[in-house]
């Protein structure tokens, strides 16, 4: 191992953990930060609450008949939204109280939530992909905004830090559509081939998808110039955007790969690298929302913190839990949540003491 010496890491004295017993396929920190979820393969979602130490108090509640696809923070201050294979769109709140906003005929594969800087939950909306098909829901979750068809199945979709636009990334390109406009018609960016996640530039600057052949697309949205980001081992299943915007952080190597995304972009220029681990893979990144550090998983098990500009990292965890399929931050940074393809989840209190 290079760049790091593993140590045991900060979960055991300033975390809490659980082991669930199914593959955690997705975590998230509500928007007020007092309450993590993480879903499981099996159906069930189980919540934890912030103001625990080591003897927390984990809640298990079925959700959905068969796994859950997708969990995301919901557009109020509490709760949490998630997609199931049992083609239904559910909340479940802070309490664990289970409602259902919708049931279609699809899967539920992917689920959003946007409120404005101010957090007021009023100026929420909610996006759920089913199929080709993307739903536009008002905050509450009660009302269908609109309806977005696409030429194929919707393998990722976000919105934009405004919440002015919706990127959806699908078979050959991505679509990019306008929230208020009085005619549905997406800006079309066409790029052959499976693309198969999609993040936005938080400055609107660029779109990016990764793709099936471990390569990742973007384009420059001023004027619709290609980028093309390649040399991967594997697909890259997990990037986002760092704070500002000045890196594109990703998963796919046996590093946490960084893209420049200043001064035009990353075309021509060589990718920073963090947190190697030799012979294994990073699984899963997150970025911090106040600072230049980046959460990185690796299919170990093992879970850092790597500061951009230093390059020193932090062990959260030693290997030995199985991939990390999941990882956030609460919006304050204070509280790291991560989940893991053996049934580990786990929360981390990050905050000055």
């Amino acid at each position: 191992m290079s760049d790091m010496t593993m140590e045991s890491g900060i979960l055991a004295e300033r975390g809490a953990e659980r082991q669930l017993g199914e593959h955690v396929i997705g975590c998230a920190i509500a928007r007020d930060g007092r309450m993590a979820a993480f879903a499981t393969a099996a159906g069930d979602v189980t919540l934890v609450a912030r103001t625990a130490g080591n003897d927390a108090d984990w809640t298990t509640v079925p959700v959905h008949d068969g796994a859950v696809l997708s969990i995301a923070a919901d557009a109020a201050p509490t709760g949490f939204l998630t997609g199931g294979d049992d083609n239904a769109l559910r909340r479940v709140a802070a309490d664990g109280t289970v409602t259902q906003i919708a049931r279609g005929r699809r899967w539920v594969e992917h689920v959003q939530a946007w409120v404005n800087a101010k957090g007021e939950a009023k100026s929420g909306l909610i996006l759920s992909a089913s199929g080709k098909q993307v739903e536009l829901r008002d905050g509450s979750g009660e009302r269908v905004l609109k309806v977005l068809e696409h030429p194929s199945t919707v393998s990722g979709v976000v919105f934009d830090a405004k919440g002015k636009r919706i990127a959806a990334s699908h078979y050959n390109g991505a679509s990019l559509w306008f929230v208020n406009a009085k005619v549905d018609t997406p800006r079309e960016l066409v790029w052959k081939g499976s693309h198969i996640g999609v993040v936005l530039h938080p400055e609107g600057e660029a779109l990016v998808s990764s793709m099936q052949e471990n390569d990742l697309h973007g384009w420059r949205l001023s004027d619709g110039h290609n980028m093309r980001m390649s040399g991967y081992p594997q697909k890259v299943r997990s990037m986002a955007f760092s704070r500002g915007g000045k890196w594109l952080v990703t998963s796919g190597a046996d590093a946490v790969v960084l893209w420049p995304f200043t001064g035009g972009g990353p075309m021509g220029k060589a990718p920073t690298e963090l947190a190697r681990v030799d012979g294994v893979f990073c699984t899963r990144v997150a970025c911090h929302p106040q600072h230049d550090l980046v959460a990185a998983g690796y299919d170990n098990g093992m879970v850092v913190l790597a500061e951009i500009g230093s390059q020193r990292v932090l062990p959260i965890c030693e290997p030995g839990r199985g991939a990390v399929t999941s990882l956030c931050f609460s919006l304050d940074g204070g509280w790291l949540a991560f989940g893991t393809e053996g049934g580990t989840a786990a929360v981390v209190d990050l905050s000055a003491r």
